[in-house]
């Protein structure tokens, strides 16, 4: 089952991808007037400063939840976004009708990348481009995520998460873009997260984030404690630390463009 991001409070944690954000709207290079997707749109950080690019902005994704939060916080900036409920695999727009695709963390996790992909090619228009993150694994807060997901797989007696599909490799998506004509390259960055210290960090990913909300509620019905996502996750995030007054760790992630 695909894990709902509308459960938790994911906006709370995607103030600290406000930068990459940012970052993949400047290297996007919008031209005023353009038709913007911003696919996955989550809390909407993408769309805000797509719009304040001078996009024409339509923002999607499958949590009502998050949907009714990224249409209020346009609201709050003063901000025209349209904003839909659609799942990558089937976007709710017609052919050929926008000319910039970006995904913040959000179209890596479709569960079919072949499906999603086809469907973005399918929206985009005549010399569009498509701008996607992707997090390269085991590295960074990565680490303290790739934990807890098969201890949690572990306690429950479910069967492991299987891999995701590597987003991040040049390689693997240009193999897989080659059959929609797109071409692909990607460039390499770094988002901070910082905390008070690596407890107060798991403290707030473990009261918002919905991988948490999910897991601490599968663990429940499996008569498990929470200690199972915690413990691994902590000593990930002690590892990682490059602040031993606080809590800090410098995470990779590769935007991936497709044109």
């Amino acid at each position: 089952m695909a894990l709902d991001w509308g459960i938790g409070r994911y906006e709370e944690t995607a103030k600290a991808l406000e930068p990459v954000a940012e970052v993949v709207v400047q290297r996007a290079a919008v031209t005023p007037g353009e038709r913007a997707l911003d696919l996955g749109c989550g809390s909407g950080n993408a769309a805000l400063e797509l719009a304040r690019a001078g996009a024409e902005v339509v923002a999607i994704d499958p949590s009502a939840r998050l949907t009714d939060v990224a249409r209020s916080r346009a609201a709050e900036a003063g901000l025209h976004i349209e904003v839909r409920n659609g799942e990558a695999a089937v976007i709710p727009l017609e052919d050929h009708t926008v000319d910039l695709i970006v995904s913040v963390f959000a179209v890596i996790f479709a569960p079919d990348p072949a499906a999603a992909l086809a469907d973005m090619r399918r929206v985009l228009a005549p010399g569009g481009r498509i701008l996607l993150t992707a997090w390269v694994p085991g590295v960074g807060i990565g680490k303290a995520y790739s934990a807890i997901g098969p201890a949690v797989a572990k306690a429950t007696g479910a069967p492991p998460p299987p891999p995701m599909f590597a987003w991040h490799d040049e390689s693997t998506v240009s193999s897989l873009a080659a059959g929609y004509g797109l071409s692909v390259s990607t460039e390499r960055q770094e988002v901070v997260f910082t905390a008070d210290s690596p407890e107060a960090y798991v403290e707030l990913d473990a009261t918002s984030h919905p991988v948490w909300v999910d897991g601490f509620a599968r663990l429940r019905e499996a008569g498990a404690g929470q200690d199972v996502m915690r413990v691994p996750a902590l000593r990930a995030l002690h590892e990682i630390n490059e602040d031993p007054s606080a809590f800090k760790a410098s995470s990779d992630y590769v935007i991936v463009t497709l044109r």
